[in-house]
């Protein structure tokens, strides 16, 4: 039975749901953890991922949250699926499409060739609707009012970027559309966004795309597979 030190501090690796929100955890784990101690804790987490995406978060706890910017620096790794074919505002699903483009003109070799261009040190526009702050207020709140705003370009890393599978279909909407699914996994560094990613790499294809799924596999020498769900940390925490 794991014996948990919150106040020395704990790096609890969660297993974040879809449609939960980075700081929905953070709640739930120090809610948790009061609710076990009775003392209101310091709990943060290292590193974002948007509702729509599920994995690995980090999330540290009392004197172990002094080390969060060093946890959040480290390499990560995601996995998921373009949607190319198609744009969204936001560049994944949390919003409704609001292009179509062509993909009939688009192999699975010209994808594979495009692909080289975005390895390495790479300047990348982040997303309109990020928490990146413009004027002192999030990008996402002036995106929201409708407001025009410049996302200036942020240097950053793909070391690795390859594609996993490759399947053309059509959707499943009142008018169907050609699309194709591109299920893939990138290696990267703190601060890219893969939304933007997805943005970029249709655009290279002479189309469009978004992200349609996104999972982190790891951070740093952090893995997935080695993390909890949060029903699972909630049996332990009453076990302890």
């Amino acid at each position: 039975m794991r014996q948990f030190d919150f106040a020395a501090g704990e790096v609890l690796l969660i297993n974040k749901p879809l449609r939960w929100t980075s700081f929905d955890a953070v709640n739930k784990i120090r809610w948790l953890i009061k609710q076990k101690t009775g003392v209101r804790m310091k709990v943060g987490h290292a590193g974002t991922l948007d509702p729509l995406a599920t994995g690995l978060l980090i999330i540290c706890t009392g004197k172990q949250t002094k080390n969060i910017n060093a946890y959040m620096d480290r390499e990560k790794e995601y996995t998921g699926t373009f949607v190319i074919g198609a744009t969204t505002p936001c560049f994944d699903l949390e919003k409704e499409i609001d292009t179509w483009f062509p993909t009939e003109h688009i192999t699975h070799e010209q994808a594979l060739a495009a692909i080289p261009a975005f390895i390495g040190d790479i300047d990348q526009v982040p997303p309109v609707f990020s928490a990146i702050r413009v004027d002192g207020k999030r990008a996402y709140h002036h995106a929201r009012k409708g407001t025009e705003t410049e996302m200036p370009p942020r240097r950053v890393n793909i070391r690795e970027f390859e594609l996993t599978s490759w399947t053309p279909g059509v959707t499943e909407t009142e008018e169907p559309h050609a699309v194709i699914k591109a299920e893939f996994r990138v290696s990267c560094s703190k601060g890219t966004y893969i939304r933007s990613l997805a943005r970029d790499f249709g655009t290279a294809l002479n189309s469009g795309a978004h992200l349609g799924s996104l999972c982190r596999t790891r951070i740093g020498e952090f893995h997935l597979k080695d993390a909890m769900t949060i029903e699972e940390f909630e049996a332990e925490i009453k076990q302890s």
